[in-house]
């Protein structure tokens, strides 16, 4: 507690002084650091620039190398080998082998994560390379091993139960203090593999409240500022001390749907739902994007998304006609009943991002409308996933990323082959799962992938109401800032202080 005291101090006092001083560059963004444990809070890490893993994907979501230079599966798709970068140094002096990196990944295999979830069978050092053993081929493995949860620790950063202790990673920024939950400080590490970072230091602080984050923006008390809401953005679009950039990301804001509800059981009644929702009103109106999203996958992943799937619709007169042939009828108050029972309903979700609340607030409007009664309970993300452990959930409002594993077939392994805690929830489809693991063995293409839309569609098991775009606010003087959709980087190596 002393610690996580004197490095909100320092932070405090550092915030107070001119504008990069100590040629730090200083991020803010809403998600604590939890430990070093990569499997909880590695994608700081590697968004830092701090640690790495062995494969790396471009803003078009191709995969392409890191710490490994080539990868090949065997003709049978049950061996990969992974040609491994030579020369690179731990932040401990310590050199990278076949041996260490084997090691690191056996230990993410034996978390829960998703490399836990694929057919490895046993990761062994080679020759300038390791050596994956699968039980079944699994053609989207590449995409596994860029996952945050997979990056590469030198042998000091574990303890002797597996548990990372400390961030020793490989990247071009070595960690110079680290006080969970507030942040970190970290320099340009001199025997970096890759071009050298020209800011030689950076820091991340994690800031819980959207208006200090903007005021921090505002004021140039911070550089690199995440998660804004819509009316901070607005207001720093006019500011002289910051920049705002924006990027679709392969991202969607959705309600996850208790399909086991009685409510919810049918695709009718989740259709109902559906069609009440004025998503162009909620993208211009609350989220200043362009347009609200017409099915799950975005444009940004590519082969996923399918333009000639009959768009989501907005029609709340067709909403009131299903749930009437579904047996709701209207009460006095306007609140549908059926067998004596209120159409009532919570809908769970969480400031971390502060758009959602705003969102919830529009949908217990709307929902109203068609006679739903709609609570709004605000609270922890995890509560989400605990609530569909225990069956308690009505309906989650949640942003649901694809990008985690750079291969959107790593998500819809996880949320409906089977359904998972962030996806589906009382709702199987067996066609799904057969079509999701055959596009992640590599024998599914553009069929199996439009078919998976069509279905999630149909059923709506979630329910699509905006695509995501990334926006960051950048103090005046930084160049070089880009946004990475796939959000692995910060890139804060490419950046350059020019005040």
């Amino acid at each position: 507690m002393r610690r996580s005291l004197a490095f909100l101090a320092a932070t405090l006092l550092a915030t107070a002084a001119p504008v990069f001083a100590d040629d730090t560059l200083d991020v803010v963004a809403q998600f604590e650091i939890q430990s070093a444990e990569p499997s909880t809070t590695g994608y700081i890490f590697t968004r830092m620039g701090v640690a790495e893993t062995l494969i790396n994907a471009d803003p078009d979501g191709k995969l392409t190398p890191s710490l490994a230079t080539d990868w090949a599966a065997s003709d049978d798709g049950l061996t990969w080998t992974i040609a491994l970068r030579d020369a690179v140094q731990f932040h401990d002096g310590t050199a990278m082998t076949p041996e260490t990196v084997a090691d690191a990944l056996n230990i993410a295999r034996a978390k829960p994560g998703p490399l836990a979830k694929t057919p490895v069978n046993a990761i062994e050092p080679g020759e300038g390379t390791i050596i994956l053993t699968l039980s079944e081929p699994f053609a989207a493995l590449p995409a596994y091993l860029a996952h945050y949860s997979a990056q590469i620790l030198a042998p000091a950063a574990y303890g002797d139960d597996g548990a990372a202790v400390e961030m020793i990673g490989t990247g071009p920024y070595k960690i110079t203090e680290l006080a969970p939950p507030l942040g970190l400080k970290a320099a340009a590490f001199p025997d970096y593999w890759g071009p050298a970072p020209h800011v030689p230091n950076v820091s991340y602080s994690a800031v819980s409240r959207v208006e200090t984050r903007a005021l921090m923006a505002e004021s140039g008390d911070a550089d690199f500022v995440f998660g804004l809401d819509p009316a901070s953005v607005a207001r720093l679009g006019l500011s002289d001390t910051a920049t705002v950039h924006s990027v679709a990301i392969p991202r969607t804001l959705l309600i996850k749907v208790n399909a086991g509800h009685p409510f919810l059981s049918t695709p009718e009644a989740r259709r109902a739902f559906s069609l009440a929702i004025d998503r162009a009103g909620i993208a211009k109106a609350v989220l200043r994007y362009p347009e609200g999203a017409t099915q799950l996958f975005p444009p940004s992943v590519g082969e996923w998304h399918d333009a000639a799937l009959s768009p989501l619709a907005y029609d709340p007169e067709q909403a009131k006609s299903l749930l009437a042939d579904l047996g709701w009828t209207a009460g006095d108050d306007g609140t549908l009943i059926r067998d004596g029972e209120r159409l009532a309903l919570t809908l769970t979700t969480y400031p971390d991002r502060p758009e959602l609340p705003l969102v919830a607030a529009v949908l217990e409007q709307q929902f109203r409308a068609i006679g739903v009664e709609l609570t709004i309970n605000t609270t922890n993300s995890s509560e989400i996933s605990s609530s569909h452990a225990d069956g308690s959930l009505d309906l989650g409002l949640i942003a649901r990323n694809f990008a985690l594993i750079p291969n959107p077939v790593g998500t819809v392994l996880s949320d409906y082959a089977p359904t998972g805690d962030w996806g589906a929830m009382g709702w199987q489809n067996d066609e799904i799962v057969q079509l999701a693991r055959s596009v992640g063995r590599g024998d599914g293409g553009d069929a199996e992938r439009a078919q998976i839309s069509a279905i999630l569609q149909a059923e709506l098991p979630v329910i699509p109401i905006a695509w995501y775009r990334q926006t960051l606010a950048v103090a005046q003087g930084v160049e070089g800032t880009t946004i990475d959709p796939w959000e692995r980087t910060f890139g804060l190596q490419d950046l350059k202080l020019t005040q």
